[in-house]
């Protein structure tokens, strides 16, 4: 997400802040460096411009120009505009009336990932502990309604469909009245595809809107299509009253400046990220946090609040006692790759670390996390339980049976004692094993 905006971003940074001083002339470059890089990762023109005036007036004075650390001064000002321009900070909608069903109306293009969006946004509020209802209102494509069910019944929520219906605003009405009347807190209908240009389809989800009268209408906006999205937001908030959007696929390596403008093009803020294709591949959105990610200063808040949600702190707990009496074996080892392999890519979860940077060329590979499955698997019992036993025949066969070299064999045993010594040193703390490992 927005590897290419923060690693130019950087470059540009890094010329300020290895600076004691900063002359009014050395601001000026640095804000047209930054109004370059803006633009060339697709962030709006008139939008790119207003940003970095803005910057350049609070960064020209003398309160700045004579700080001990004015290019700290600096980034600490694109930080504040960025959280600005994309809105402040969370903007959780208010989904629910305290005497009906919230709805919200997911609207957008075709192959935008609204299907997708809606199960996503469906089991985020259900893990909350509300009642949800999707709605099959995509009746010019058979497939969606096959789609939502079955990823409704993936996450536990029903899906209100008629696959013999015609008119989409009746079954909208029908779900909306059935939500309403068995007690669900939530009913997300799910829309078709329509083409901003296409008339009819226009005209249908602004009688659906009118119709059903939506707590929330979300835009689902492809994150990756750059400046078209922006086009396509404006289109869609001239005839509907969209009060938030929702962008897919940030996970991917577009440049993604077309997400900083949206806000300030549309008007509508942006509530939701899909960050994935799993269904649990949600992010609410928070303005600061994104700043904070596109500054290369990390999102700490989002990686303990995902560890919150998705490990198993039964495990956790029963690591830890383990950990005490020193007995952490190969399989709690894999265990506990398997278990950070529900937070995410790798790559993705370095990047919400504050100050940890890879050297160039670096990456952190969920290949390697899937080797070092192969190679634990491919150990007996006894040796998983008691690496030590591990001599050069049995390395041999271990590498044998897993796909991998000696080499591979011995580096992943290294690994294996230098996570046993920090986690044993954690564990035998008072206190709980930092992020549930």
């Amino acid at each position: 997400m927005f590897d290419e905006l923060t690693t130019k971003l950087a470059g540009v940074f890094r010329k300020l802040t290895g600076r004691g001083r900063l002359s009014e002339q050395d601001v000026r470059d640095a804000v047209r460096e930054i109004r370059r890089v803006l633009l060339e990762a697709d962030v709006n023109l008139a939008v790119a411009r207003d940003l970095c005036k803005r910057v350049e007036e609070r960064a020209i004075g003398a309160e700045l120009l004579q700080s001990i650390a004015p290019g700290q001064q600096v980034v600490k000002i694109v930080f504040d505009e960025l959280v600005s321009v994309l809105g402040g900070g969370s903007t959780a909608g208010a989904l629910f009336p305290s005497n009906r069903a919230g709805v919200v109306l997911m609207a957008g293009l075709q192959g935008s990932g609204k299907t997708t969006s809606a199960a996503k946004l469906a089991r985020f509020w259900n893990d909350r502990g509300k009642r949800v209802l999707l709605a099959a209102l995509d009746l010019r494509r058979p497939a969606a309604i096959d789609q939502l069910e079955v990823l409704g019944k993936s996450i536990g929520v029903p899906v209100h469909l008629d696959r013999e219906a015609r008119d989409a605003v009746a079954l909208a009405e029908r779900a909306r009245m059935r939500a309403d009347r068995e007690g669900f807190d939530l009913l997300i209908a799910d829309t078709a595809g329509r083409l901003h240009v296409d008339e009819e389809l226009m005209a249908e989800v602004a009688r659906l809107q009118d119709s059903v009268q939506p707590t929330e209408t979300l835009l689902v906006l492809d994150g990756m299509t750059g400046q078209d999205a922006v086009q396509i937001a404006e289109a869609f908030t001239k005839r509907l009253n969209v009060t938030g959007l929702f962008l897919t696929k940030m996970d991917g390596d577009a440049r993604g400046g077309a997400a900083l403008s949206l806000r300030a093009v549309s008007g509508a803020p942006i509530r939701y990220l899909g960050v994935g294709e799993k269904v649990e591949a949600l992010e609410p959105f928070h303005a600061d946090r994104l700043a904070s990610r596109i500054l290369g200063m990390g999102d700490v808040l989002t990686l303990v609040e995902r560890a919150q949600e998705r490990l198993d702190h039964t495990k956790a707990e029963a690591l830890e006692k383990k950990l005490r009496k020193d007995r952490f074996t190969l399989e709690d080892f894999l265990g506990q790759l398997q278990e950070m392999k529900k937070l995410g890519p790798l790559d993705e979860l370095v990047k919400m670390l504050p100050g940890v940077k890879l050297p160039p060329g670096a990456a952190v590979s969920d290949q390697e996390v899937r080797r070092t499955e192969a190679i634990i698997q491919s150990m007996t019992r006894q040796e998983c339980k008691e690496p030590q036993i591990i001599d050069g025949s049995r390395r041999k066969r271990i590498a044998r049976g897993s796909g991998t070299t000696v080499q591979d064999v011995n580096r992943l045993l290294r690994q294996f004692e230098q996570a046993r010594t920090m986690l044993k040193r954690f564990g035998g703390k008072r206190g709980r094993l930092p992020m549930g490992l």
